[in-house]
Formats: structure tokens, C-alpha cells, sequence
């Protein structure tokens, strides 16, 4: 096999249509080896010849794409020192474009003995039970595509799983079911653009591994937190079964989606990887620079910090830590086109120290970079460690999974009492969260549920999580439920809790749709699906978790289509900028108010009062902030949203002939939504019953 010295940069196994660079980074090594496997497992090993910045690299004209690979490092074993090189075990290309395989759980993948976690190094070798990386080749044909740049007052995300989501989809030819393909083929996405979603939310498709400890209870990793390859799409999710081809088929997907006008977001998890604590396999990292790639415990570096819950945190202190992930997302988005990214514990990758600082190294990288900076960029702001819990402290340029939201609709739709002024703000885009840093309604991501907890349907059906099936006594998961299923447990044939069941999601629903800021759909939640009260099914890969499409709630799923598409119609419902609560240029009524029962406007003193379970919110079209692209003033028209927490009727006012002369009833949730029979508009102060745990929508008529 010929060599040449070759670059250190890029890093990764690159191939240019001449040969492939080859260069991995390693501050630890003393040597690294290139190891290449043909098809019938024979390995070949070749000393990477030059070092560059402690980048070991090497070039080979004589190589080609399809070639499976990894690599051996030579250096340093003395883990109580950070130190775990071991050249038995085959390591994992960081970089590597797509990865062919999974782990089998011998004893050989882990760096000590079973029978004695603290004495000799393990050297068995690895080869055998370990994936490997793959040689890709990187043309694709991307005529045709564009980035869709929608807007992000005008986006509505769908939360889903790729497997999940076409697994048993009747429309789906079984071949490609629970693929790339099949999230691509016209089936899905007519089904995307029917509910009338412009943006899809992937759960993660980093290549990932089943954890031993699923794997031994029969179980596997269905959800995917768990990456080991932040650069190769999931193999699993290939229908094309060829080593690399996934890559390709996963470029097909997000072309197919971009032309129906549906942006990709992928749910990423740099915080963490699947090489656990001390204990854990090594398969990547670990043997490659354990020290630099993970964050150790200052005074036992043997041992992990872990802020995430799952053994280990990277170390985003350590340069090319940092670089990797950056190298990681440019490719995702200049390679791959993907439009966006939902960072997974996005506070762990704050943590520079130990505090979480938002004006950490990787925050001002990440503005900084002309390609990433541009990409839409969302966080789940929490982790497990101390202070993790970093709702609205994220800077500029960002959203946030609005965790206050959630819990604010749960509370209020259950009759919480005094959650009315809290509810109103999260109604409004939490300008509490993100005002004050000069960012915009649409920097809260609203949803009411989401991949981590209960459908919708589980929602109202279930006081109590139903997670016996994980196999860890029920302790995993939420414990507690904030919702109201109506007190009983379960399904049941009671047209009455049924119909109260029905009624209590369409509230959800026209919360989530008519609230600033972006909402998010949970995928099924419009048909129905249900996990039967388990409220953590991340290792349920089995119908449980898979959509059920032959067991379709239609009228759920007609009725969250055409919300979505009133409210994209209906530019009040996702503004661009905050609600002043007073009149816009000087004149006419303010752009929102707040009013009682009675039909007058809110005074300090009613927030708090006994009826703080319901409330009317006016909100005003033809006050709509700036112009559109012709110049022309934006106006709308104006609604009136009248809400009853309480579990008994209660009837409203309507406001003044000030307000508006005559009102019509569009949407009554006790009636089962959208109101298309004629009806009589009804005049200013008139009475309007709303029952309990419901809401109606009205509009100005006159």
C-alpha cells in the first residue's frame, strides 16, 4: 500500500477522487495506526507516517470509497492518571462520514477484565465486535436544492422519529419502511404538508450504539441519545444496506423534503457519548485522547464528570473538542443541507468550569462561524448538574425548548390556582424569558409535549407513568403527571370521559397554535397515539413506540390540521415582535387586552382573585407591527379567545360596542372545534356561555 506524508487538515478519512487523506488527532499517542478491513474481515495495519500539531496523518493514492476502516493508538495506559490508550482495541473515526456495523458486547470492547475492573489492562482485541468506519464518497447531486430559509415566526416543528414515524406506515412500500426513504417518499411527506408542518425535528440520527444494559434485557437504544459518530447518519435507518450508503440515502431525504417546503432540523447530542463512565466500553474517544475529549474529575482523573446522567460530559474547554463539534456541524449543514439543529443538555456544553456561563468558548464560536451562525439554532436549556436549569439565559440568535411553557398550559388546563399571570405570559412569547436580550417571540419553542413524557392522548388518559415494561421497577421517567385525565385511569368506554378526554386535547391544541413564539408538535400526537402511559419509552423500539396508522383518531387529526392552518393564515397568531398592551401610532385600541368575565379589562387586583381560572383575550389585527415586503402595513383581523380552566360553565360578557359591534363563533372546543355551521354573529355584551375546560375563539364581525 503506497503512503504519502499527506495533511493534517482536514481531519477524518477524506477521499478527493485521487486517493484519501487520512489524519486523527491525538495529544496522547505516541503512534497511530490505520486499520483497513476488506471483505472478509482481514486487516491490514499501516503506521500513519507524519505528525502535525499532534494530528497523525497519512495519504493513499491506492484507496478507494466502500473501504471499511479504524484506528490503533499506541501510547500511555494509566487511568488514574486519565490516560487509557491500549493499541488491542479498534477505535472509531471521530470523523468518520458513516460507520458500518454495531457493537457486539464482548469483553473485549472494555478496557478492563470483568473480574477485576482494577487490575491489568484488557488486552483482548477489540476487531472482531466492533463497528467500523467507512470511506464515502462525497459527490452528490444536489441540482435543485436550496436552503428554504422560512422564517421563524412563520415555522411550525414537528418532533419525530425517523424509524418511528415510518415503520408501519400502510402507504410505505415494506422495504423502506423505518428509513431515510421512507421519511422522503411522498406518503410522509404528504402527510407533513396535509397537517400543514413546515419544518421536521429528527430525533438523533448520529450514528449511535444499544447499550449493553438494554441489550442483555432485550431491550434496545430506540431514541439514539447515545452517539458515538457525529458525522455519519444512523445505519440502521439506511434501507440501502451497502457500507456507506446511508449517506446518500440520507441526501435524498432532506432534497425530497426541501422540495415539499419542509425544513430538516436534527436533534444532536454533543454533550455526551456512549462510551459511558469508568466502566464504560472503549470504542472512540477514550482510547484515542481520554483526557482531552472528556471532562475528569480533578482530583481521581480516572474517574468522569457527568453532568448529563449518562456517564460522561465532553470537554468543551479542549480546543479541538470545540472544533470537532464545529467541524461536525458545518458538515451537516454544507454537505448534508440540514437546516437546523436542537442541542440535547445544551447547558453542559455552557459549562467551561463547572458553572454554566453563557458566554462560554462555545457560544461565541459558534456566533462567530459565517456558516453555523446562520443555521436555526435551538436549545433544550437544562441539564442534571447544579444550576443546569438555564431557561431564557441562552444569548441572541438562539431558541430554547420554552420548559416554562409546558408546565404553565399543563397547570392552567388542570386548574391550577394563580397560574393565570404566568399563563398569560407564556401566551404572549414569555417576554419575561428573552425580552430583555433583545430577542423575539419565536426565541420560545411552545410545546405541550414532547418525545421525553406522554403523548397527548397519554396526557389526559393517565395520572400515573406505566413504564414496567424498561425493566427498572418503574423508577425511570417523570413521576409526575401535570394534566387532568378526567379521574380515570386508562382507556375506557365511557362516551363521557372519552368526550371530556377529546375536549381537554383540543385545548392543548388551540393553546399551543394561537400562543407566540414557535410551536412544536409531538409526532402522533395529531393521530391519536398513545404509549399506553409509559412516559419514557427511549428503549422501546416495538409498537409501543412506532405509529399505529391503522388506528387513526380522524376527527383529532382533521381538526389539528386545519388549527395549524388558521393559524397560518392569520398573522396575530405569530407575530414577529412583543405585544405592547397599548394602542400601536397613537390611536385605536391596544394590540391585546386582557379581560374578565364581565367583559372589561383586567385590573391588578383580579389576577389573583377566585375566578383566575378564566379569562378573555382580545387580540387585535389591525395593530400588527412593521410592513410586509411591498411596503404595505400588515393587518389582520382581530379575535377574541375566551378561556375557562374551572371544571363548571361560566358565562362571559362581551366587551363594549368599543371593542367591537358584533363578534362570530369560530371554534368552540365543547363542541368538537371549528364551528362550520351558520351561525348568528353576536352583538357587544351579549352573554356567552363557555363550558367547563373549554375555550372559544370568536372573531370581529363588525
Amino acid at each position: 500500500m503506497r503512503i504519502w506524508a499527506g495533511e493534517s487538515y482536514p481531519l477524518g478519512v477524506r477521499y478527493d477522487g485521487a486517493g484519501v487523506n487520512v489524519s486523527v488527532f491525538s495529544e496522547a499517542a505516541k503512534s497511530v495506526e490505520l486499520c483497513l478491513f476488506d471483505e472478509n474481515d482481514n486487516e491490514e495495519r499501516i503506521r500513519l507516517p507524519e505528525e502535525t500539531g499532534n494530528c497523525f496523518h497519512g495519504y493513499f493514492p491506492d484507496l478507494e470509497p466502500g473501504r471499511r476502516y479504524g484506528f490503533r493508538v499506541h501510547g500511555p495506559w494509566a487511568p488514574h492518571e486519565g490516560a487509557r490508550c491500549n493499541s488491542n482495541k479498534l477505535l472509531l473515526d471521530p470523523y468518520a462520514r458513516a460507520v458500518h456495523g454495531n457493537v457486539e458486547w464482548h469483553e473485549a470492547v472494555f478496557p478492563y477484565h470483568f473480574a477485576d475492573p482494577n487490575g491489568e489492562p484488557n488486552n483482548l482485541d477489540s476487531a472482531p465486535y466492533m463497528p467500523k468506519g467507512v470511506i464515502t464518497q462525497p459527490h452528490f447531486e444536489w441540482s435543485g436544492d436550496r436552503r428554504l430559509n422560512i422564517p421563524e415566526h412563520e415555522l411550525v416543528i414537528y418532533e419525530t422519529h425517523v424509524k418511528g414515524f415510518t415503520v408501519q406506515h400502510p402507504g410505505i412500500e415494506p422495504e423502506l419502511r423505518g428509513t431515510y426513504a421512507a421519511l422522503g417518499h411522498p406518503a410522509a411527506i404528504e402527510h407533513f404538508k396535509s397537517l400543514g408542518i413546515n419544518a421536521v425535528e429528527l430525533m438523533p440520527v448520529h450514528h449511535f450504539i444499544h447499550d449493553n444494559h438494554l441489550v442483555e434485557r432485550g431491550l434496545r437504544n430506540y431514541w439514539g441519545y447515545n452517539s458515538i459518530g457525529f458525522f455519519a447518519p444512523h445505519s440502521e435507518y439506511a434501507a440501502d444496506k451497502r457500507p456507506g450508503a446511508q449517506v446518500a440515502e440520507f441526501k435524498n431525504m432532506v432534497k425530497a423534503l426541501h422540495q415539499a417546503g419542509i425544513e430538516v432540523f436534527l436533534d444532536v447530542v454533543y454533550n455526551h457519548t456512549a462510551e459511558g463512565n469508568h466502566l464504560g466500553p472503549v470504542l472512540s474517544f477514550k482510547g484515542l485522547d481520554n483526557a482531552a475529549y472528556y471532562r475528569l474529575m480533578a482530583d481521581d482523573p480516572q474517574y468522569y464528570m457527568d453532568y448529563t446522567g449518562t456517564g460522561n460530559s465532553l470537554n468543551m474547554r479542549h480546543p479541538h473538542v470545540l472544533q470537532l463539534i464545529m467541524d461536525s456541524l458545518r458538515y451537516w449543514i454544507e454537505e448534508m443541507h440540514v437546516d437546523g439543529f436542537r442541542f440535547d443538555l445544551a447547558s453542559t456544553l455552557a459549562r467551561e468550569l463547572h458553572d454554566v456561563d453563557r458566554l462560554s468558548a462555545f457560544f461565541d464560536i459558534i456566533h462567530q462561524d459565517p456558516v453555523i451562525r446562520e443555521a436555526k439554532l435551538i436549545a433544550e436549556p437544562w441539564d442534571v448538574g447544579e444550576g443546569g436549569y438555564q431557561v431564557g439565559n441562552f444569548p441572541p440568535g438562539w431558541a430554547e425548548w420554552n420548559g416554562k411553557y409546558r408546565d404553565t398550559v399543563r397547570d392552567y388546563w388542570r386548574g391550577e390556582d394563580q397560574t393565570l399571570g404566568e399563563f398569560a405570559t407564556r401566551f404572549t412569547g414569555s417576554s419575561d424569558l428573552y425580552e430583555s436580550s433583545s430577542r423575539r417571540p419565536y426565541a420560545s419553542i411552545n410545546f405541550i409535549t414532547a418525545h421525553d413524557g406522554f403523548t397527548l392522548h397519554d396526557l389526559v388518559s393517565y395520572n400515573e407513568k406505566h413504564n414496567e415494561d424498561n425493566g427498572e421497577n418503574g423508577r425511570d421517567g417523570e413521576s409526575h403527571n401535570r394534566s387532568w385525565n378526567c379521574g380515570v385511569e386508562g382507556p375506557t368506554d365511557d362516551p363521557e370521559i372519552n368526550e371530556l378526554r377529546a375536549r381537554q386535547k383540543r385545548n392543548f391544541l388551540v393553546t399551543l397554535f394561537l400562543s407566540q413564539g414557535i410551536p412544536m408538535l409531538l409526532g402522533g400526537d395529531e393521530l391519536g397515539r398513545t404509549q399506553h402511559g409509559n412516559n419514557n419509552t427511549y428503549c422501546q423500539d416495538n409498537e409501543l413506540s412506532w405509529f399505529d396508522w391503522n388506528n387513526i383518531d380522524e376527527d383529532l387529526l382533521e381538526f389539528t390540521s386545519r388549527l395549524i392552518q388558521f393559524r397560518a393564515s392569520h398573522p396575530v397568531f405569530r407575530r414577529r415582535r412583543w405585544f405592547q398592551g397599548r394602542p400601536i401610532h397613537g390611536k385605536g385600541l391596544q394590540d391585546i387586552a386582557w379581560l374578565t368575565p364581565t367583559g372589561k379589562p383586567m385590573a391588578e387586583r383580579h389576577w389573583n382573585q377566585g375566578y383566575a381560572k378564566v379569562i378573555g383575550i382580545y387580540l387585535n389585527g389591525h395593530s400588527l407591527p412593521g410592513t410586509n415586503i411591498f411596503g404595505q402595513r400588515m393587518t389582520d383581523e382581530t379575535f377574541l379567545l375566551l378561556l375557562n380552566a374551572h371544571w363548571e360553565p361560566i358565562e362571559f360578557s362581551l366587551p363594549a360596542k368599543r371593542w367591537a359591534k358584533y363578534w362570530e363563533p369560530l371554534l368552540d372546543t365543547a363542541r368538537g372545534g371549528f364551528i362550520d355551521d351558520d351561525v348568528t354573529p353576536i352583538a357587544a355584551r351579549s352573554p356567552v356561555a363557555v363550558e367547563g375546560r373549554s375555550l372559544q375563539l370568536l372573531r370581529k364581525t363588525g
